[in-house]
């Protein structure tokens, strides 16, 4: 598995990308979070096809912080089911790769 990771998300208002951005960062979970939108998106929701804006969201992070990560947007995001998705990082610069590593370096696993 790659060590480094990209996650994506999704939320209905750039207030609510904002709130989860900067949790994620000020605990470490994140080194960087793009919030890219509006955007519309269609979807399959309790048996129909819904449609909304929504606003995308970017996260770069390491695959060993990756279950705080998740469990972190699940408690502060609106949505019932969240899209959290995870990918690897399979090349990328040696010095970003880095400067993720230092960003995340005050990470401290919460009890």
């Amino acid at each position: 598995m790659s060590k480094y990771i990209q996650v994506f998300t999704t939320t209905g208002n750039r207030e609510d990308a904002l709130k989860i951005a900067r949790i994620l960062l000020e605990k470490r979970l994140a080194a960087c979070f793009q919030i890219i939108g509006p955007m519309k998106s269609l979807y399959w929701w309790k048996g129909r096809i819904e449609e909304a804006e929504e606003w995308l969201c970017l996260i770069k992070s390491r695959d060993d912080v990756y279950e705080e990560l998740e469990k972190t947007i699940k408690e502060n995001h609106p949505y019932e089911i969240p899209e959290i998705i995870a990918i690897p990082i399979v090349y990328g610069s040696r010095s970003y790769l880095e400067w993720i590593d230092m960003e995340l370096k005050d990470y401290v696993i919460s009890e």
